[in-house]
């Protein structure tokens, strides 16, 4: 009975080794998708934390894409990538900054998915199985020029970008050369998609996962090549500004600026607000307790003749603080100069001297800094704001002030952590006081001697 109880735990074990290693065996590769299209997977998505998504998995999260009325893909295919690529290699390197513009894309997205893991198999299919699901229109680009891309709405779009190779070797920064350039055809691409006003979706990943090197000695060089180059980060593009007479009285900068209306239409502002400029500032006002950021849109989509969007800041005096502080108070959207849609917003304030910074400015509730719809008009509306920073007062030489940002020194988790330290700090207390109340008796029973009495007043 020994003999075949052992027997059956050996063979276990080795059925348990067996499958763990067919586990680990697996080559898994990142899949990120996002979309204009607002709502296509559902939030509530969630594969628990080492899951591989299979390929079978994968057809269904991606049937999304297929129900809509607009069918145009773009498939982004990477010789390498693993989703620690985007940890490893997310500090900028100079002038070089890895992975910025799909961020900012995924967070300014209306919807979008991050598959850490999904089967290496199932992205060798990947194509073929798109081809089959519907009628594309296959167009392949493969000399990395994304500027001359037009687009035929009236059938399905499948394009299919093969992005540049790159090495994971750390020895030099080609490697994150390489992925600010892939990075920049990105955005490139994403950009020039959305001043054509088509609704599409995008599949980012890659044919195998990569390998990053994990020796002490690079990964330090490596850190302090990155810390001995603190230079100042430079926008490709200056921030807009008014001028009342002489002097600049609103400064105002976004990296990424766009809304949607009724859940459909996909209106991005950021070029002809800040590159082109094509946009009519008239309208707005400066003085010492208000000032009205005014811009004005001509035609910025087909559907909308005209479109103004406004916001209004004052600069008051308080006397807990004992300073004035600047305040973004209201945001308003005004289209074809009939429909207003007003916002309220939250935590959009800072000492007057300063500037107001945020990373992400919307009506998400994940974003930071919230525009909450205070009309039903409003509702209609989405805004995605990215790396927001405006100054309506005090500006100095004509450049942004020392920028107060949206999160607070004390976040949740140093709440947390100050209140069990509280807690701890008294429990200690208590402990040590009770011990030092403790007191021994004055008098002893000897059990050869009388009994000890003790008299009721002591």
């Amino acid at each position: 009975m020994t003999q075949f109880c052992s027997a059956a735990l050996v063979q276990l074990l080795c059925t348990m080794v067996v499958l763990f290693n067919v586990t680990l065996s697996v080559e898994h590769v990142p899949v990120l998708l996002w979309s204009t299209w607002r709502l296509q997977w559902n939030p509530d998505t969630a594969l628990h934390e080492g899951h591989i998504v299979s390929t079978q998995e994968l057809a269904v999260l991606l049937q999304p894409v297929f129900t809509q009325n607009s069918k145009n893909l773009v498939l982004l295919v990477q010789d390498t990538l693993s989703v620690d690529d985007f940890t490893y290699y997310s500090e900028p390197y100079g002038n070089k900054k890895p992975f910025q513009n799909v961020q900012e894309i995924l967070q300014s997205s209306p919807s979008s998915l991050v598959l850490p893991a999904v089967d290496c198999r199932a992205i060798r299919y990947l194509l073929g199985f798109l081809q089959e699901s519907a009628d594309w229109k296959l167009t392949n680009i493969t000399n990395l020029d994304v500027s001359q891309l037009e687009v035929n709405t009236s059938k399905p779009n499948l394009f299919v970008v093969q992005l540049q190779p790159f090495i994971s070797n750390l020895n030099d920064v080609s490697t994150l050369e390489a992925i600010a350039e892939n990075d920049k055809i990105i955005g490139r691409l994403i950009m020039g998609l959305q001043e054509q006003e088509i609704h599409f979706s995008v599949i980012y990943t890659a044919v195998r996962p990569s390998r990053i090197s994990r020796r002490s000695d690079v990964a330090w060089k490596l850190r302090r090549q990155l810390m001995a180059t603190e230079e100042e980060d430079s926008s490709s593009y200056p921030p807009l500004n008014v001028t009342n007479g002489n002097y600049t009285c609103i400064l105002f900068y976004a990296s990424n600026f766009s809304l949607q209306a009724n859940d459909s239409l996909f209106i991005d502002l950021t070029n002809i607000t800040f590159v082109n400029q094509n946009v009519d500032i008239s309208s707005s006002e400066c003085s010492d307790t208000n000032t009205t950021l005014s811009l004005k849109y001509t035609n910025p989509v087909s559907e909308i003749n005209s479109l103004e969007i406004r916001f209004l800041m004052t600069n008051m005096f308080y006397e807990v603080s004992a300073r004035n502080w600047s305040t973004l108070e209201l945001v308003e959207i005004v289209q074809d100069d009939e429909k207003l849609a007003k916002f309220n917003v939250s935590v959009i304030s800072a000492p007057a001297e300063y500037s107001f910074h945020c990373q992400l400015v919307g009506t998400s509730n994940l974003y930071p800094a919230k525009l909450i719809p205070s009309n039903d008009e409003a509702k209609n509306w989405d805004v995605f704001i990215s790396r927001f920073q405006i100054q309506g007062f005090n500006i100095e030489n004509g450049q942004f002030s020392y920028a107060s940002d949206c999160t607070s020194f004390f976040t949740p988790g140093i709440w947390m952590g100050l209140v069990t330290s509280v807690v701890l700090l008294w429990i200690l207390a208590y402990g040590i006081h009770m011990i030092m109340q403790l007191t021994t008796n004055s008098r002893f029973d000897d059990p050869k001697g009388p009994a000890l009495s003790v008299p009721q007043t002591e």
